[in-house]
């Protein structure tokens, strides 16, 4: 029997990070963690439409740190920064509520997405708002999937849409590829999403995998380990070569 794993899980380590990357006391953690998780799921549904793509949450004993990546930040940072500080206020409260203790240092920081149609998450919004806006699914998805492969570095895209598409009385999947997405492969970057589109007839999933690239190691070590190889050999055959000479003489 196959196994479905997830393709950001899959390639923890390897190429991508934790999204909460703390210790803490063992009487804590279980506290620390359902914290992260609720807070996660009240963030990513009070920024709802404004394009986010991840929450990071980092912690130290004494410091706590959001970074929230999003392809529109203005949104979120307002005029003078009126959004952001709001925003800071509402997480300190939630971890109020949830009795997380508060941190003597609280940041808050709101980076830019350069590359929106390469992000998985973005995508998968952007298919969602479609939907809910009632345009037809099958035009939604060709014309995403259309600047998912124009945008830079993307090598292969793959949308699934599942449920009572156009209405139908009868529960369906529709799927729509281009290029290549090697799931199996650990050095292949590939980016993963899962989001619903509330309709009035049903809910309707969606996923959303974009392939960019392989990442291999960095390539300033390999081009200094290829140089340092040929000069040994370099020299090794100029030592070769000089004792020939000596020979002959």
């Amino acid at each position: 029997m196959s196994k479905i794993v997830h393709p950001y899980a899959h390639r923890l380590i390897m190429l991508r990070d934790w999204k909460s990357r703390w210790f803490a006391d063992p009487k804590k953690y279980v506290a620390y963690l359902k914290g992260d998780v609720l807070i996660r799921e009240y963030l990513e549904k009070k920024l709802r439409g404004m394009y986010i793509s991840t929450i990071e949450i980092e912690r130290s004993r004494k410091a706590t740190r959001f970074i929230i990546r999003t392809s529109r930040p203005g949104l979120i940072i307002g005029r003078n920064g009126e959004g952001a500080t709001k925003l800071k206020e509402d997480i300190l409260k939630k971890m109020d509520k949830l009795k997380i203790p508060k941190p003597e240092d609280f940041k808050l920081e709101i980076m830019e997405i350069t590359n929106p149609e390469a992000d998985a998450a973005i995508v998968a919004y952007m298919i969602a708002e479609g939907l809910e806006k009632r345009l037809p699914y099958r035009r939604v998805i060709k014309t995403i999937i259309e600047k998912v492969m124009m945008a830079r570095g993307v090598e292969g895209a793959r949308i699934v849409l599942g449920g009572r598409l156009g209405g139908a009385d009868i529960a369906r999947t529709e799927e729509l590829k281009r290029g290549s997405v090697p799931l199996q492969s650990f050095r292949a970057d590939i980016d993963f999403k899962r989001e619903r589109a509330t309709l009035s007839y049903g809910v309707v999933g969606i996923k959303v995998w974009i392939y960019r690239g392989k990442i291999f190691s960095d390539k300033k070590i390999a081009r200094s380990i290829f140089n340092n190889t040929e000069n040994n050999n370099t020299e090794n055959s100029s030592k070769v070569d000089n004792k020939k000479v000596m020979k002959m003489d």
